[in-house]
């Protein structure tokens, strides 16, 4: 097998698993408050992760360069934007199915391009003028199957725009930092604000018994392996090749559902799905261009470990 399929699998993996998330997080969300559930799931992920990171840095070189300062900082930043990304979708589950969730969260592939072209206030390419179209009309023929707009539409909407959010801002600091620590460093944050907004709904439970296998599930495998999965995986994959790959996200959501939850997608719910992964796949052809406002990846910062 060649370095560039094992990583086309990985990434095929990886954008399985994610897509498994939403049934679970849904069938999670009744037995855990959504605070409560994202500051158990980014602890479990934290612990998991941390025996790698202590190991990779053991392997590695000794580096001649500190440990930079702003590392805790960028790792606030985009802690912030995942506990905002990871709220809104968790309480958007509570009302909202997860197969419909998956297609309303995946705008924010369409999204991310269409705020840099106000960003750097530069024309529109005619892809993405194709593609916010049929977004619109997929999410509407999802909507019209699923019955009336739902208060959990709009929370997965209010998702779709964090987590656009978070991509760019991702794609602003990471090159500072290299993967493993950076990761730890926003898992950390996450579970450090997650547990902030339990002790403020009124205080933090022990999870039931019943919670325990899906809790370790999305924290060591869903959070914890996918990072590291996704770091192998895009180092012999294109960014075009990626972004194709992650576009199936919410049709392995909709997969999973149906198998783990019982979940149906019929005609027309089929149909609008279909035209948001169009409508994601054309907004990645109208991003491929590079982002001037963005910085290029310093010497030094492609390896793992720093």
């Amino acid at each position: 097998m060649t370095p560039h399929t094992r990583g086309l699998l990985l990434l095929i993996l990886v954008t399985a698993v994610w897509g498994s998330t939403f049934a679970v997080v849904k069938e999670l969300g009744a037995l855990l408050d959504p605070a409560e559930l994202i500051a158990w799931r980014f602890t479990v992920a934290a612990v998991a992760l941390l025996p790698v990171l202590a190991l990779s840095r053991r392997r590695a070189p000794v580096s001649p360069r500190p440990p930079r300062r702003d590392l805790w900082r960028d790792g606030l930043l985009i802690g912030a934007w995942l506990v905002a990304g990871y709220g809104t979708q968790t309480i958007a589950l509570q009302t909202t199915s997860a197969n419909r969730a998956a297609f309303f969260t995946a705008l924010s592939v369409v999204l991310v391009p269409v705020w840099l072209v106000f960003a750097q206030r530069r024309r529109m390419p005619a892809a993405l003028w194709v593609a916010l179209p049929l977004a619109v009309l997929g999410l509407g023929l999802l909507s019209w199957e699923g019955g009336a707009f739902v208060a959990g539409d709009a929370w997965a909407l209010a998702c779709a725009v964090t987590y656009a959010a978070f991509i760019i801002a991702l794609e602003q600091v990471a090159p500072r930092h290299a993967a493993l620590p950076f990761t730890f460093a926003q898992l950390i944050v996450v579970a450090v604000l997650a547990w902030a907004w339990a002790l403020v709904q009124g205080g933090v439970t022990v999870p039931p018994a019943a919670a325990w296998g899906p809790l370790l599930y999305l924290g060591v495998i869903a959070t914890a392996a996918t990072t590291l999965m996704q770091t192998v995986g895009q180092k012999t994959v294109t960014a075009a090749e990626a972004s194709l790959i992650y576009a199936l996200e919410p049709v392995t959501a909709t997969l999973f559902s149906f198998l783990l939850i019982g979940e149906r997608v019929g005609l027309r719910g089929a149909l609008g799905g279909a035209l948001v992964v169009v409508a994601t796949v054309l907004s990645q052809r109208a991003d491929a261009a590079p982002h001037p406002e963005l910085p290029a990846p310093q010497p030094g910062t492609e390896d793992l470990t720093g």
